[in-house]
């Protein structure tokens, strides 16, 4: 397990960012390949594109420091859902995978002071 001590003085963005280094941390040592980070495209931004085996995956990374405001999957609403598929489409038509495997999961990262805990979503939505 590795340890991240988080000083609350931390923007949100600065949480995300921390939280997004992990998740692409903890796919590379499942197995997956990270194709992208952070791609951007008009309609919005996937945090990471990765591959396993045959299938792509877009994954939206959410982070927390505690629950106050709610769990990570929670902040996937209709609105982001909307963003994160209209971006995928994009990526999709940008890189030829129109007859790809493709999946959508959220990965949670909860931070608490020195201890992280990582939860994979599989297959979210759509």
């Amino acid at each position: 397990m590795i340890f991240i001590k988080i000083n609350y003085n931390f923007h949100n963005r600065d949480i995300g960012i921390i939280g997004e280094k992990e998740a692409a941390k903890f796919l590379r040592n499942i197995g997956y390949v990270i194709l992208s980070q952070n791609f951007f495209a008009r309609e919005g931004e996937i945090d990471i594109v990765a591959k396993d085996k045959d299938e792509y995956i877009f994954v939206e990374v959410k982070t927390r420091v505690s629950k106050k405001y709610g769990t990570p999957v929670e902040a996937v609403n209709d609105t982001k859902k909307k963003h994160i598929l209209s971006t995928s489409q994009y990526y999709i038509y940008k890189y030829g995978l129109e007859n790809k495997y493709i999946r959508f999961d959220i990965i949670e990262v909860y931070i608490n002071g020195k201890n992280k805990f990582v939860n994979h979503i599989k297959n979210v939505f759509f």
